[in-house]
Order: C-alpha cells, then structure tokens, then sequence
C-alpha cells in the first residue's frame, strides 16, 4: 500500500504540474447565460427563434431566416428565464412556458410575431400546463391540458391562438394522458392501473370506451407507449418492448391492428424520430447506445443523414423542419469546441452557420469525452463516460457525477460540469448505473427496490473500475450529484461513510419517506409505479424498507465533509429532505455545509445562482481533494444564496492556487 501511494503521489505531483499550465476556464463562461441557445424554424421557414439574454435574463428572440443577425427581442422577463417555447402552427406567435420561483406551475404564454402583445394564455394559479395536441392542417388552435379544476389531473381545452379562448373538450377525472391526432381529436386515453401496468383506451366523440384496446403489463410499462398518429390517422407509432427487452419502434394499422417493426436495436432501445412535418411519417429514428445515431427508414432522408455526417463537424441533432421540407435545423457538438447551429439547406445540400451557442469557450482548452463500458460485481454491463484533465494520463483525484432520475441517463456530448471539473483538475466519471434509461427494461428492472443497495454497489464498482486502472486513487474520489444524485452522494456519506472523500448534494432526498409522502399531486397516475420501484409507504414492510434505504437514518455515520445546495420552492425533492439531514447533523455536532436559494426549485435555473453554487463547489472540492479553484470572488453576493449551515469560510475559503 505505501509504494502504490508513493507512486500516486509521483504521478499526481507530474499531474499537477500539467494542470497549473492549462488556463483556468472562467465559471461564467461555463454557466452564464448562453449567447444563442434553443433555435428553432418557424414551420413557413421565414423566421429564426432562439434564446438569447435580454438585460441579463433569457427571453426569446426572433429574426428573418436570411438576415440572422437582425434579430429582435420577443419577450421581456426580468427575472426567471425562459427555458422553453416553440411556434404556433400558423407561424404568427411564439408561445413559451415558464413558472415563478422554480415551482414548476408552468404556465402557458403567447406573444405576437408582428404585434408584439404577450397574453397569457393559461392565467391561473398555481396550476401546471400541458401541450396535448399541435396540428399540421389546423393551424389557430391546439389542445391544452390544465389542471386548475383537480390538482391531480389534467382537464384538456381547445385554445384558439387568435382569441386566447379555452374551450372545454374533456373533463380529466382519472386519465394519466391522452394521445391526439392531426384533426385535435383525443383518439386514445391512458389510464394506470393500481398493479402499476398501463391500459389504452379509445375515445370516440370525447367518449372513453368501457374497455381497453391493450393493455400494458408493469414490466413493459416504462418501456411501452404510442408515440403518434400520421398525419391521416391511419397509423399510430409505437414505441414498444413487449416480448422483447430494448424498446422497438412499431406502427400498428389502425384499421386492421397489425403491427410492422420499423426499427430495433437490441444494444439500446429506440429513441425519437425524424417525422415529416406534413406526413407524420417517421423518416428516421435514433437509437442512443454510447453515442446518438440516426438510422434511416427509407430513403426519405436517407441523403441529408449522409451529408450531415460527412462534414465532420461533430455529433449532430436535428431540430426543427419547415412544413415545405426544405430547411431543417441542425446542431453539431464537436466536444472540445461550443456548439454550434446551421441552416441546412436540402436542396442545395449547403449548410449555413447561424451561431455558436457560447462562443466565449471558441479556443479554450476543452477536453475530450471517453465513452466506456464498465462490469458490475453482478454482470451488469453500465455505459459510461470519463473525461480527464487536459494532457495528464496518470491517476488524478476523481469526482463521481452522478444523474438524477434515477429513471434517466447520462450521454455523449458537451458537458459544463465535466470540463468544468477536469479544468480544475479532476477526472470526472459519469455512470449509467441501473435503473437508468435507455438500456432495455432488464436494465431499468434491475434497479427496483434497490436504492442505496445495488444501484449503490455499481458506483462503488465504477470507482474500484477507475482505481484498477489509474485514473484515480481510492482515497481521492468526490461523489456528486443532483436529485437522484443527490441522494446517491448522502447514501454515499452516511452507507458507506469511507468510500468517499467528501460529497456534494444538490436538491437530493434524504428522507425516502417523506419524499414519496411530499410528491407533487400532478404525479398521481405515476404514484404506484414509484411505490413499486421504490417501497410503498402505506405499508409496514415499505415502511421499513423506505427507512432502511434513506440516508437520514445513517447521518450520524456521517465522517467526510458535506455540501448541500437546495431550492427553497423545489416540488419535487421538498427543502424538508435537505433540512431534516441537516438538522441530525448539527444535533450530533457534525459539520455540514447548507446552501439554499429562496428564488429556486429542483436546481439553480438563473445563472447567477448556478454560478454561486458552483464557485461554493469548486472550492470545497479544492480543500478536500487538492485540485484548484477559481476565487469565489462577489459569485455569492451576486446571487440569492442564504448560507443556512456552516459558512463561507467552511467550503470557499481559498485561493485560486489551492491544492496547485
């Protein structure tokens, strides 16, 4: 053991002397606003959304497709950003959601193209919209589900974009959703069933039929779910992994109910597709394994797939396709450069660069990403992806970032957090551990009732993964995490109290119980599916279960140091679950550092507050495993943050040389 520290600390020491040469990226390049983010074509193809700073805060914007630069503000939010929006049909209003203070009551707002009046088009409080249904040949109305009337369920309403009028076409007393067509009629309802499988129903004249057309075991529930209807509604598309384990894209004969196989990946299920906008016939679809790849239907877009590919420009995505086909938008991550989004042209096959979406990074020293596979202790197989300080090759301290969900994944492509991480001189590793999303349903099964047990042990065993192989050092390795990730970092701390060399927490439960009792009521159809993978807390051996597993049982285990960061209005992991742990720490008398934002929910939305969190972050992880920091400097006091446990000093309290 000594000479394998004596040869760590050798290397770590060369390491370390490659690091301090690199220039230290600057937190506000990585988690500022964006310069240009989210664009998107207006379905006649004359104009260019996006989303873009205005007076510091993220509102939408819009410009002529062929003079991009003479974009013009849209909107006007002075303090939450915009996040999402996207084109009403007939191209005349852009419509965006956005709630107040993080409590995710999003509602639903329109604005003028010309005239430039904002309405809003869902003015109620405290409830939650959804978009249900767009059309491609009705193109002033579309369906919305609000629920203003039942907290727990979404009533659907017809809006008429030129009027602002809702319109009551359904009343919600039971649904999980709805699947609509071309014409804004509710053709199927879906409705969970208390063994957590899923029955389909069809509607007929706003009418729920007495009996399903299928049903959905809980095993397939997850995995299985139609996707849409052509443009004619003939067709309805499936995505669907009965009698298989990854999800398949089908389309079922609505007249006839045949089934075809449009698609199949056994290494990863399907993903979205490339559909025709005045079709609706699925062109392409995406199977994301390591990395994210279009496979062609026919040879419908057979070419333009060809194209993109041979520019070389990095991974690609599609966005939006105007309703004539002839211009799509098309995003290219090279990794170690921003981003950036073009015009593509399909008929003269040209590409025009539109923007780089933080053109700040343009030169900065990015780093690669490393797509790997890493075993299990029980045969598991978990897609990863490791990036590393920039021209180091021996072990250097490592932070274990793990994604929340857990029913999601993590995926190739630029990524702040890791070059941040790795600009200051860490590894950084991100593991899809089971009951992540994407693998097949085996994968995502494999992790029920297994929170703070086996999903535990696959990343104590990507860590012993990195340790076999020199990345890192046993005693040198953070884990961090948001939500799910959060909970997986205080599992980390108080389960296994030594295998971690400090922890970083942001908006993770620690009171299993009580975040199954505090989830919001719009969760209600997905509520048994939890208890099922989770532990049912109405009853006592759920109970039990659902305590054994939180980590608010372990606190007093607690040895390495702690960050917490919260959101004061967060409605899904309540400031309770970061509160109680914080509380059994300081009765035991064991140091903890607390950091809320009273403005915020499940994660720091505005920048500012992003950027004070993480200049809090990097300095903790600088005392606590040796890497740098840039200097808090005024980060916190240009934010909202409310230090609640410990103080400044505890976690930020150092240099920008700290640890070099």
């Amino acid at each position: 053991m000594a000479a394998a520290g004596a040869a760590l600390m050798t290397t770590s020491v060369s390491a370390q002397t490659v690091i301090s040469s690199v220039p230290l990226i600057e937190r506000a390049k990585l988690f500022g606003n964006p310069t240009r983010t989210g664009g998107q074509l207006s379905p006649d193809g004359k104009w260019l959304g996006f989303i873009a700073p205005r007076d510091g805060v993220l509102n939408v914007w819009v410009a002529p497709i062929d003079y991009p630069d003479q974009a013009r503000p849209l909107t006007a939010e002075k303090t939450r950003p915009i996040r999402s929006y996207f084109w009403s049909p007939d191209s005349k209003q852009v419509l965006f959601v956005n709630d107040k203070g993080g409590d995710e009551n999003f509602l639903l707002y329109g604005i003028d193209l010309i005239g430039g009046e904002q309405k809003a088009l869902t003015p109620f409080e405290k409830t939650r919209v959804q978009i249900l249904g767009t059309s491609e040949t009705i193109r002033d109305r579309i369906l919305v589900g609000v629920n203003n009337r039942d907290p727990r369920w979404h009533d659907v309403q017809e809006l008429n974009l030129s009027t602002g009028t809702l319109s009551p076409v359904f009343q919600n007393d039971g649904y999980a959703g709805f699947v609509t067509d071309d014409q804004l009629k509710l053709r199927i309802a879906v409705k969970s069933r208390p063994d957590s499988g899923v029955d389909y129903y069809r509607v007929v004249d706003n009418k729920v039929e007495a009996k399903p057309f299928t049903s959905v075991d809980y095993e397939d529930a997850s995995t299985t779910s139609p996707l849409g209807f052509t443009t004619d509604g003939k067709t309805l598309y499936w995505g669907d992994a009965r009698g298989r384990d990854t999800r398949a894209l089908l389309a079922q004969d609505m007249a006839t109910g045949k089934f075809t196989t449009i698609g199949a990946d056994d290494r990863a299920d399907v993903g979205g597709g490339l559909i025709n906008p005045r079709t609706g016939k699925v062109e392409a679809y995406a199977v994301n394994f390591h990395r994210n790849e279009y496979v062609p239907v026919d040879d419908a877009v057979k070419a333009d797939l060809s194209f993109l590919k041979s520019r070389n420009k990095g991974e690609f995505f599609i966005g939006s396709r105007t309703t004539a086909d002839d211009k799509w938008l098309v995003t290219f991550d090279p990794v170690t450069a921003p981003s950036s989004t073009w015009l593509y042209d399909r008929r003269a096959k040209k590409l025009t660069e539109l923007y780089t979406a933080r053109p700040e990074l343009v030169g900065a020293p990015l780093v690669a990403m490393e797509s790997i596979d890493i075993p299990t202790r029980d045969g598991l197989s978990m897609v990863s992806y490791l990036t590393r300080p920039k021209g180091t090759t021996g072990p250097v301290p490592m932070v274990l970032l793990v994604h929340g969900g857990p029913w999601a994944r993590d995926g190739y492509g630029f990524n702040g957090y890791h070059q941040w991480l790795a600009n200051r001189g860490y590894a950084v590793l991100s593991v899809n551990y089971r009951s992540s999303t994407g693998f097949g349903k085996k994968f995502v099964q494999a992790g029920d009732r297994q929170w703070g047990r086996k999903m535990h042990d696959d990343l104590l065993d990507a860590v012993d993964w990195a340790v076999k192989r020199g990345v890192t050092a046993k005693d040198k390795v953070a884990i961090m995490g948001g939500s799910y990730g959060g909970y997986a970092t205080l599992a980390g701390l108080t389960m296994t109290p030594d295998a971690f060399a400090c922890g970083v927490d942001i908006v993770g439960p620690s009171n299993l119980f009580t975040l199954l009792k505090t989830i919001p009521p719009y969760w209600e159809a997905g509520k048994q599916q939890m208890y099922r993978r989770m532990g049912d807390p109405g009853t006592p051996e759920g109970q039990a279960l659902l305590k054994e597993r939180s980590p608010l049982t372990y606190a007093d285990a607690i040895t390495k140091p702690l960050l917490i960061g919260q959101g004061a209005n967060d409605p899904r992991v309540n400031i309770a679950e970061s509160d109680q742990i914080v509380a059994a720490m300081k009765a035991k008398n064991i140091p903890v550092t607390y950091v809320v934002f009273p403005d915020e929910g499940h994660g720091f939305a505005r920048p500012a507050n992003n950027i004070a969190f993480n200049a809090v972050t990097e300095n903790f992880l600088a005392r606590c495993l040796g890497g740098r920091a840039e200097p808090v400097g005024a980060a916190l006091t240009a934010s909202t943050a409310q230090i609640k446990a410990g103080g400044v000093e505890d976690a930020a309290a150092t240099t920008s040389g700290a640890g070099s």
